[in-house]
């Protein structure tokens, strides 16, 4: 003992105690498998806040555990988290590409691997955080590759015409049409189309409206919720002319006259809202009896059809951030596309008036030759 402390190597027993604890422990967590770590991290990260300090929204748990339940635990099991290298990830990753599409089964990429991939990431590097590994591996994640369509597929080709608009509005039932129109020209997405009531319209003495966008359904819990996708999707609209004679006679015939009254009820003036899974099979029933439509429209393309058209009219970047409830640029980036139509036609509007003005400078012997289409 006392050459212990000579050589400063002596620990006072429970000094000694804790440390052989904690190294037991440790042991014992570079052993935890996979399946029982997941779990942890599953809990983990539905009850503590993330790095903004925001809790997670629960659509989010469930996604992530899905993937999780799905596809991860029952590829990985109870082995050990240390043992899950770079070449056990790629032999995965293969695994999971080998797996058609359900969406598009001649698509090239499934939508699946990328998911699954960021979510084990996510559950390995918080493994190297608490020293159950030295390091997450290596891997890259895959960038985000078209699943509904393929690569070389323009992006207009999945806005609908407005005699298509109508023909959908038709094509629902009452009341839960007018779904249809908020979703094209209000360009709501479903969840805040579902949240509306009575009292977030307002009208005006002109016989204008506005829309005050402030909740949405939510699809997890059927309950109204004040939080959006982002803060930026509480806004106030302007209701288009177009919808002012539907959306009053929606007013009185369907919807109930308190002001928490859902504008769109499980049944007419009924004070339940229809739930997101009902309207999804009106949405199927209804986009199969429209003509002209794209393979597998999508009602929240009714949303795209509406931001594109606003583009085409002239709309700034920084106005159709605002239509739409945007809060991240390079989302509202993708509506300008829907520009190169209308820069099309102003420059050849301006290539006539300008052809017209030098036919009309120009003496006749020296007017230079130019079609009816400007062209000189």
């Amino acid at each position: 003992m006392h050459t212990k402390i000579a050589r400063g190597e002596w620990e006072p027993p429970e000094v000694r105690a804790a440390r052989l604890r904690a190294e037991a422990e440790a042991e014992q967590a570079r052993l935890i498998g996979f399946a029982e770590y997941a779990n942890r991290w599953i809990e983990q990260i539905r009850t503590q806040p993330n790095r903004s300090g925001k809790k997670r929204a629960l659509g989010t748990v469930r996604s992530y555990k899905s993937k999780v339940d799905g596809y991860l635990i029952p590829e990985f099991g109870d082995t050990p988290v240390r043992a899950i290298d770079e070449a056990r990830i790629r032999v995965m990753t293969d695994r999971l590409d080998a797996i058609p599409s359900p969406l598009n089964p001649k698509s090239k990429f499934n939508g699946v691997t990328r998911p699954v991939l960021v979510v084990l990431m996510m559950i390995l590097r918080q493994a190297a955080r608490d020293g159950v590994i030295p390091a997450a591996p290596s891997i890259s994640v895959p960038k985000q590759e078209p699943v509904r369509h393929d690569a070389d597929r323009d992006e207009l080709d999945d806005v609908a015409a407005p005699e298509q608009v109508e023909a959908l509005y038709e094509a629902v039932p009452q009341p839960w049409a007018i779904m249809v129109l908020f979703a094209a020209w209000c360009q709501l997405r479903r969840g805040q189309c579902l949240g509306l009531q009575r009292r977030d319209i307002e009208w005006h003495p002109d016989g204008t409206a506005t829309l005050h966008v402030r909740r949405q359904l939510s699809a997890n819990s059927g309950d109204y919720t004040g939080k959006l996708k982002s803060d930026a999707g509480k806004r106030s609209l302007s209701i288009p002319a177009i919808m002012h004679k539907r959306l009053d006679e929606h007013l009185r015939e369907n919807v109930a006259p308190e002001a928490k009254a859902p504008l769109v009820p499980a049944h007419a003036r009924n004070s339940v809202p229809l739930s997101n899974t009902r309207w999804g099979y009106m949405w199927m029933d209804a986009r199969e009896s429209v003509a002209g439509l794209a393979p597998r429209f999508r009602f929240h393309d009714l949303r795209h059809t509406g931001l594109t058209i606003f583009a085409q009219e002239g709309a700034t970047l920084a106005e159709l951030m605002r239509r739409g409830g945007h809060s991240d640029i390079r989302v509202a980036l993708r509506y300008q596309h829907a520009t190169m139509g209308r820069d099309r036609e102003l420059a050849d509007r301006t290539s006539k008036r300008a052809a017209a003005r030098i036919a009309e400078a120009m003496s006749p012997q020296d007017e230079p030759d130019s079609d009816s289409d400007g062209h000189l």
